[in-house]
């Protein structure tokens, strides 16, 4: 880090709040909670800019200039990941703040350079708070191997669910967790279980090299912070087959579709073996938005749940029926460990029906309109 940069200095005017250092403004995820200010946007031209309960809202203050920028961002830079931003002009590293821990990529565009910060509170939020429409995470807890998926956009809330299924596994059984992410986000505390978290870039090469590592290292639960690649993708499913739990991420908006972009990463002429694979490994995919809440403080969780533990699912993805998926979510919905699926329409509905989310704003959030009417005019609460 270089010694004219400092966390504390207060380099950034605002309107009418004095001058704020990059600090005073993790100060105000603080204030509102990271749940509701999820992230920072620092950029060249524009005011600093925070996503509150999923809108953008830009401080009252001065543009941004170059030197403020790299007053803002290069403080939270080690020389490490200094010197990896001056080759790549892109970099992701993480920052403690308080009770607070923050996700932040740093990167160049037309203007400059820019920093996107992601909050995540340190105390990982009990399972029953995170807002499943069932009791499903309670299935999940008690598996002994097999593959979970969270799926999802950005900011959708995927690391905070799986934080939270480690630290209950964590607390519940005595086994080994290792985990891959780039960055680390969440710190798992060692309770009964003992846990290594291993940062990509700092502690291994890559998520690939750390699968090959963990192999030796006597793992009973691995969390790789993300399928980003098909020998990634091969090498998390080959775990979750011989016997492990493994938990992983990807960047999908609903169940078919995530089956669909796992299979997309090979060539035609491994489709079938990865199928198979996908078949007897996959054990759930949970995808998840969220919402804003009608009262106006804060989102809820929204979620589509696949329960892949059923001849009838795995025969659909073993024979490359994707489609079919579908049908299976709407109709094996009785909240058993047998059933347990849901479709995020369904899961919509319930929530405006309970007068938690706005009909309009469900709507915009949609996956499928028409499973939405029926799920509205179907669904009693």
């Amino acid at each position: 880090m270089g010694q004219d940069y400092s966390v504390t200095a207060k380099v950034y005017k605002t309107a009418d709040s004095g001058d704020w250092s990059i600090e005073d403004m993790f100060e105000y995820f603080k204030k509102h909670g990271a749940m509701r200010v999820s992230d920072l946007h620092i950029k060249i031209g524009v005011q600093p800019t925070f996503r509150v309960d999923g809108d953008l809202m830009k401080l009252r203050g001065q543009v941004v200039t170059r030197e403020i920028a790299e007053k803002l961002i290069f403080p939270l830079l080690g020389e490490k990941q200094m010197a990896e931003f001056r080759a790549k002009n892109n970099v992701d590293c993480s920052y403690q703040f308080g009770e607070l821990q923050f996700r932040i990529n740093v990167f160049i565009d037309n203007d400059g350079i820019v920093a996107a910060i992601r909050a995540l509170g340190l105390d990982i939020p009990k399972l029953e708070d995170i807002g499943f429409p069932n009791d499903v995470y309670k299935d999940i807890v008690k598996l002994q191997n097999g593959l979970v998926l969270l799926t999802g956009i950005t900011g959708a809330g995927k690391s905070t669910t799986i934080a939270s299924f480690l630290d209950r596994i964590c607390e519940k059984k005595a086994c080994r967790i290792i985990s891959l992410e780039d960055p680390i986000e969440y710190i798992l505390k060692q309770k009964n279980s003992v846990v290594s978290q291993r940062e990509v870039g700092r502690d291994v090469s890559s998520f690939v090299a750390g699968l090959k590592a963990m192999m030796r290292e006597d793992p009973d639960v691995i969390f790789v912070g993300e399928m980003r690649d098909a020998e990634t993708i091969a090498m998390t499913l080959m775990a979750a087959e011989t016997g492990h739990l493994v938990f992983s991420t990807l960047h999908t908006r609903d169940v078919t579709g995530t089956v669909t972009r796992i299979l997309d990463y090979f060539p035609s002429s491994r489709q079938d073996e990865v199928r198979n694979q996908l078949s007897l490994g996959l054990a759930y995919v949970i995808c998840q938005k969220l919402i804003p809440k009608k009262d106006g403080t804060g989102r809820l969780i929204c979620m589509e749940v696949l329960n892949n533990n059923n001849y009838a699912c795995a025969n659909i993805i073993r024979t490359g029926k994707i489609e079919q998926l579908y049908s299976q979510l709407q109709t094996k919905t009785k909240n058993k460990p047998e059933e347990n699926m849901m479709t995020f329409e369904y899961h919509l509905a319930k929530l405006v029906k309970l007068g938690k989310i706005d009909l309009l704003e469900a709507k915009k959030w949609v996956n499928d309109h028409q499973c939405f009417i029926d799920a509205m005019n179907t669904l009693m609460v």
